[in-house]
């Protein structure tokens, strides 16, 4: 298990096509609502693929809102779940967001993963609102300072 922010455009567009099949194919997602002004390589977010056996099967952002990072678009491919990725994809969204000298971050998380963001230590701050046809939750975390 393997993370690296992504650098160029090709590892970008993988990070879409796994983006495509979670959220679009998977949940349903409109493609309108996926893709986004910040699915981009400059300075309004970082980007992250995470590798099993050296394959990108996960990924997710993370951008700088209001004095948080904001991680967005974690994700990992049907097959790769449960060999705890997702927590890899949150520590290196942390890790960026210490990195450029945040010490919060908050998501805006699906319901049904509630519980795994609550053991990685975030807090939920918000009742539950509709997402993309998806019920979420707002938490938060205080990142550890160093």
């Amino acid at each position: 298990m393997d993370s690296k922010k992504i650098t160029l455009e090709d590892d970008l567009k993988i990070a879409f096509h796994i983006r495509k099949e979670v959220f679009v194919k998977e949940q349903n997602v409109p493609l309108d609502e996926e893709f986004d002004e910040f699915d981009t390589l400059d300075e309004l977010s970082e980007h992250i693929l995470v590798y099993y056996n050296e394959q990108p099967v996960g990924t997710g952002r993370v951008r700088w809102v209001d004095g948080f990072g904001k991680l967005e678009r974690i994700c990992i491919l049907e097959p790769y779940r449960k060999f705890g990725l997702g927590k890899v994809i949150i520590g290196t969204l942390e890790e960026i967001a210490e990195e450029r000298g945040l010490s919060r971050v908050k998501l805006n998380g699906q319901t049904h993963a509630e519980g795994f963001y609550k053991k990685l230590g975030y807090q939920t701050s918000s009742s539950s609102f509709m997402e993309a046809g998806i019920p979420h939750v707002v938490m938060t975390k205080e990142l550890a300072t160093k």
